[in-house]
């Protein structure tokens, strides 16, 4: 039997009552996660998950600092360049599917094995002889990637207890110390390797698997709650379009920070690649300070302010990290770490207190909303900065993000349940 179905179930039977008659106020809070029974926060299993997901996004990292070698090898422009990125989230749109098998029944096999699998793929980039192949491998990928990030936050969240924002911060932390040291490891792999031997560091990622097998083989990855099922409506119509609306304004910006930052530096500011691969860490690194509080801080002060400070303040900073002398582009870097990243746990601990009965299918229909708004502010960064240059296309990006603050008071205002 699973070590944690009852306090799934009790979590789920409490959180917030049918995920039908989960209200405005539920949904939002006033800075306090809903009760789960009395349930108790399970540093080791929260901790064992996070630890996952850090080996595991350490090599969904490589994509990014590894674009500038590719596009040498390969010869291609900026959108066909970063649009590489989007073959590996691509596979995104399944989540939903996993998510609704994940309320169903525990596929924590998938949360144990991403790590293995994802740096098998990920690291057989460098022998991969043309652009398809790349494309190939990426897909492939993808599916480990999205095998993995449905099940796993709601597992964070069935042993979290009362601190789900802060089950989600840990999670999220672990991932974002993931995406800043991997660009390390994987510039270093190149310089130690070659391009083509990159293949060598995928033994880390089976050696995480077994780790997580031993730790996590009686860990229950689904929601043991009877009424597991389909959205509902009146929840979803309340919070998903609010949360779209956020997630559509904002992702050019992430995109530029996360997919395009060491192109910019190195084609823009005429950085080398070492540089160009301390860039992105030096942002994630930042990230995983913001996801780390942004969650914990929005249990105390309430989901809404958290939200509504981050908003304002990453447009800003980009527009900052821009125009400011060079020599304060790495202080800038991190404030925009701080800024850009920290909304993804409070977003997260919202979508699993509004949806306590399809945690996973919640998830993971948020995961795949964040890859269709994504795929598409890949491409679009990349033709106009095909068309106007890399800085013009990172303003842009920070114009268009201020156009999502009137949604975080539209998502957490107080209405009446349906």
């Amino acid at each position: 039997m699973d070590r944690d179905d009852p306090s799934e179930a009790g979590a789920a039977g409490a959180v917030g009552g049918p995920a039908a008659d989960v209200t405005a106020d539920e949904v939002a809070g006033a800075g306090t996660v809903a009760a789960t029974g009395g349930e108790r926060f399970r540093v080791g299993d929260v901790a064992t998950v996070a630890g996952g997901h850090f080996a595991h996004d350490s090599f969904t990292a490589f994509v990014a600092p590894l674009l500038p070698v590719l596009q040498q090898k390969l010869g291609t422009d900026y959108a066909m360049t970063g649009g590489l990125a989007v073959f590996l989230q691509l596979p995104s749109l399944l989540n939903p599917l996993i998510g609704y098998l994940a309320d169903k029944v525990s596929l924590r096999y998938f949360v144990i094995l991403a790590p293995a699998v994802t740096a098998t793929f990920i690291t057989l980039l460098g022998r991969a002889p043309s652009y398809l192949a790349i494309v190939f491998l990426l897909l492939a990928a993808g599916v480990s990637v999205a095998s993995f990030h449905a099940p796993a936050p709601p597992m964070v969240a069935s042993v979290a207890g009362r601190r789900v924002g802060t089950g989600m911060s840990l999670f999220m932390a672990g991932g974002e110390l993931g995406r800043s040291l991997g660009p390390l490891l994987a510039v270093a792999g190149v310089g130690w390797f070659g391009l083509e031997g990159l293949w060598r560091l995928a033994f880390i990622g089976w050696a995480v698997s077994g780790i997580l097998y031993l730790r996590l083989r009686n860990v229950s990855a689904h929601n043991a709650a009877r009424r597991a099922g389909f959205l509902p409506w009146s929840t979803a119509r309340r919070v998903f379009p609010a949360i779209g609306l956020l997630i559509a304004t904002r992702v050019m910006l992430l995109v530029a920070a996360t997919i395009y930052l060491p192109l910019f530096m190195k084609n823009v500011l005429g950085t080398g690649l070492w540089l160009a691969g301390a860039s992105l860490t030096i942002l994630e690194a930042a990230g995983v300070v913001g996801a780390l509080s942004a969650g914990t801080v929005s249990d105390r002060l309430g989901r809404g302010s958290v939200l509504l400070t981050l908003a304002v303040a990453a447009p800003v900073v980009m527009v900052a990290f821009l125009y400011a002398p060079a020599t304060l582009a790495f202080p800038l870097l991190v404030l925009l770490g701080l800024a850009a990243v920290s909304a993804t746990p409070v977003l997260l601990a919202t979508v699993q207190e509004a949806f306590p009965d399809n945690r996973a299918l919640a998830n993971g229909t948020f995961l795949a909303m964040n890859f269709l708004v994504r795929a598409a502010g890949i491409y679009i960064i990349g033709l106009i900065a095909d068309g106007a240059g890399l800085q013009r296309a990172f303003l842009v990006a920070a114009l268009v993000a201020f156009l999502g603050i009137p949604a975080v008071p539209l998502l957490y205002r107080r209405r009446q349940a349906a």
